[in-house]
């Protein structure tokens, strides 16, 4: 296990004070941060570079106030996004990754469209242990039946962000998954149907089923028709949760793919072992999970670790990303036993192969 986190407090008492004010005014700094990204700044900047550009140019370039311009140019200056020298202004290298980087660009849409005026309700959701940032989108008791009527923007954001750190991963795990030559797969919670495509098209000779609600299982329809798989691919619209439903089997392997990440503890015990009584006897069951203590840099557990308030404000109020040792915990808990773990499946995956 990486040791993520484990010499913090090591500042000095003005160094950590100075962390603390950065804390304080970080929801100021990521809308500036933000705005310097959509309004353009940071991209003139970036093109500028070599002489960079002063206050007068960047408004003109930008069609903003110099006074707009000034607001953003200052707490940005402060929060290391841009430089400055003499009355000329560059990008810097953080500057550069919130303009560039695909993964900075996605948490941050994913954040300000998503989390960012549901999150003022995170204390109370952690009190009541619901999801009481959610009434910014519906009143349902959790996110999952609304993706698919979810204002266009957000949407947009929620699913790229779910499947950029996972769809890096799919092509390497499906080279695992059909290592063991399976025929007939249960994606459970398959979401829009990205992963049971791409399997489908690896192999002509599998098999998929999606399990997911019915909300999910007609974004997923809509999909696999597109792609003209409906003779390889078909549905099972189910609720997971509910114990009085059955469980499909006489499948070779049970696929679950970020799914377990979103319920409570005892609820993801129960699953894992419904699918145990369930499945065929010689069946596997799969989770792939991006585990924030098996990452390979710090900045992967960074990012994993706080997605877990999404879940309490936003999602569901109670589940939350894993650690191995908790997932590792829960398997054992529900009967199974684990027979390989993969770390490292494309930019922050795991996959738990279990019997």
């Amino acid at each position: 296990m990486n040791e993520f986190f484990n010499h913090n407090d090591t500042k000095s008492a003005r160094q950590a004070q100075y962390e603390a004010q950065k804390i304080a005014f970080a929801p100021i700094i990521f809308q500036v941060a933000r705005s310097m990204r959509d309004l353009g700044i940071l991209e003139i900047l970036n093109n500028n570079d070599e002489n960079g550009l002063s206050l007068e140019q960047i408004a003109k370039k930008v069609n903003l106030s110099i006074y707009g311009v000034k607001t953003l140019i200052e707490t940005s200056l402060s929060a290391d996004i841009v430089k400055q020298k003499e009355n000329k202004y560059f990008i810097t290298k953080t500057g550069y990754f919130l303009l560039k980087d695909e993964m900075t660009n996605v948490n941050m849409n994913y954040n300000h469209y998503v989390n960012y005026k549901g999150l003022y309700d995170l204390d109370k959701a952690i009190v009541n242990e619901k999801a009481e940032g959610l009434k910014e989108f519906g009143t349902c008791d959790t996110i999952y039946p609304l993706l698919s009527t979810l204002p266009e923007k957000v949407k947009q954001s929620w699913f790229e962000f779910d499947h950029f750190y996972s769809d890096t991963a799919l092509d390497e795990a499906i080279d695992i998954l059909l290592s063991n030559k399976p025929k007939k797969i249960l994606d459970i919670g398959g979401n829009t149907g990205k992963f049971s495509i791409r399997l489908a098209n690896k192999s002509n000779d599998i098999k998929v089923t999606i399990a997911d609600l019915k909300e999910q299982i007609a974004l997923a329809t809509a999909n696999i028709k597109k792609n003209n798989l409906e003779s390889r691919v078909d549905f099972y619209p189910t609720n997971i949760l509910d114990k009085n439903l059955d469980i499909p089997n006489g499948y070779d392997v049970i696929w679950m793919s970020q799914f377990l990440d979103c319920f409570k503890e005892e609820d993801i015990i129960s699953i894992l072992s419904r699918i145990k009584n369930a499945k065929d006897k010689d069946a596997k069951i799969y989770i792939m999970e991006p585990l924030w203590d098996k990452q390979a840099v710090e900045a992967g557990a960074y990012c994993i670790i706080n997605t877990s308030p999404y879940f309490t404000a936003m999602a569901n109020g109670y589940s939350k990303m894993f650690n191995s040792w908790d997932m590792i915990e829960y398997i054992k808990k529900a009967g199974l036993c684990i027979e390989e773990e993969i770390d490292h499946v494309g930019i922050c995956q795991s996959i738990i192969i279990c019997k």
